[in-house]
C-alpha cells in the first residue's frame, strides 16, 4: 500500500540523516508495491544506487528480497546553471553511468527528472536569481531537457518531468520532440493546464504540496484533485523536500505516500485503500 513515485533516498539519509533502512523496513512492512527514486545530477546514479543497497544490507534477510523488489530507480539532469552550461558533456556522462549501472545487472525504469524551472528564489535550496538565467542559459535549459526527451524516447522510457512556472515551454519542448510519455512531477498549475498535460499523455503525480495550498486556493486545489481521472493519477513524496501537512516543516520521507494518499482521497470521496490501488495499477501500466 502507498506507493511513492518520486523520492530522492540519498538526500534522505546523507543530507537530512535519516535512518533509511528503518524507512525501507516500514515499507515492507506496509506491503508497499513501488517507490523510486529519482536523478538529479548526470553522475549521481551508481552513488544513488550505492545508498539504497547499503540499507537493503541492514534489513533482517527476509526483507531484503521485497526491498529490492520495491525500490527501482530513474536517472536524469535536473536544469541547474552548471549542468546546462556544460550539457553535451553532461548528457554523456548521464549515458555512460546509465550504460555502466544495466551492465551491473540493473536497470532504470525513467528518465528524468529533468524539464524547466523558472522560479527564482535566492532563499531557496538552489540559491537562483533572475540573473542567473540570461537568454543563452534559457536556451540551453531547453535544449538540456530536449536531449533528454530524445534519450528517453531512444530507450523506450519514461520521462519523470519537473516543470515550474514554465508551462508554455515545457509544452513546446514536448511538442518540438514529439514524446509524450510519462510523468509531471509535482503538478503545479491549473486544471487548463493539466488538460493540455492529460491530452498530451502524461500522468499527474501530486505530492505534500497539495495539502497546504493557501485557504484562499484550497477550492481551486481540490477542483483540481477531483479533475484527474483515475487512471492518470499518481502519488509521490518528493522526500525529505515538501513534507505534508501535518508534518509541514520536517524532513519529508516515502512514509508520507499515505499522508498525501488519504488527503487526495478525501477530496475526491473515496477510500484511500481504493485510491493506493489505482495508483498501483497506474505504475503497472506506466512503468512495468
Amino acid at each position: 500500500m502507498f506507493s511513492d513515485t518520486h523520492f530522492h533516498f540519498r538526500h534522505i539519509v546523507r543530507d537530512r540523516g535519516l535512518d533509511g533502512t528503518a524507512i525501507l523496513s516500514a515499507l515492507v512492512k506496509r506491503d508497499a508495491f513501488f517507490a523510486l527514486d529519482i536523478g538529479t545530477e548526470a553522475d549521481d546514479l551508481i552513488e544513488r544506487h550505492a545508498f539504497v543497497s547499503d540499507a537493503i544490507s541492514r534489513l533482517p534477510k527476509d526483507e531484503q528480497t521485497k526491498a529490492r523488489s520495491l525500490v527501482r530507480f530513474a536517472a536524469g539532469i535536473w536544469p541547474s546553471k552548471e549542468e546546462i552550461e556544460d550539457r553535451f558533456s553532461r548528457m554523456k556522462t548521464l549515458s555512460q553511468k546509465i550504460e555502466r549501472f544495466e551492465k551491473a545487472g540493473e536497470k532504470i525504469v525513467a528518465i528524468g527528472e529533468c524539464g524547466l524551472d523558472h522560479h527564482w528564489n535566492t532563499a531557496g535550496a538552489d540559491g537562483r536569481s533572475e540573473a542567473d538565467f540570461d537568454k543563452s542559459t534559457l536556451l540551453g535549459e531547453k535544449e538540456l531537457f530536449e536531449m533528454q526527451l530524445h534519450f528517453a524516447r531512444e530507450k523506450n522510457l519514461p520521462v519523470v518531468i519537473h516543470s515550474r512556472e514554465a508551462f508554455l515551454d515545457t509544452v513546446d519542448s514536448l511538442k518540438n520532440v514529439g514524446y509524450a510519455r510519462g510523468i509531471i512531477h509535482c503538478f503545479s498549475y491549473g486544471i487548463e493546464e493539466v488538460r493540455v498535460f492529460l491530452d498530451l499523455g502524461f500522468y499527474i503525480a501530486f505530492g505534500g504540496a497539495v495539502t497546504y495550498a493557501k485557504k484562499a486556493k484550497m477550492d481551486e486545489m481540490k477542483s483540481l484533485l477531483r479533475f484527474v481521472p483515475n487512471d492518470r493519477i499518481l502519488i509521490e513524496t518528493d522526500a525529505p523536500y515538501l513534507a505534508p501537512v501535518p508534518f509541514r516543516g520536517q524532513t519529508n520521507t516515502p512514509l508520507h505516500a499515505e499522508t498525501v494518499c488519504r488527503f487526495v482521497s478525501q477530496v475526491r470521496e473515496m477510500g484511500a485503500e481504493s485510491l493506493s490501488e489505482i495508483v498501483d495499477k497506474n505504475i503497472k501500466t506506466l512503468f512495468e
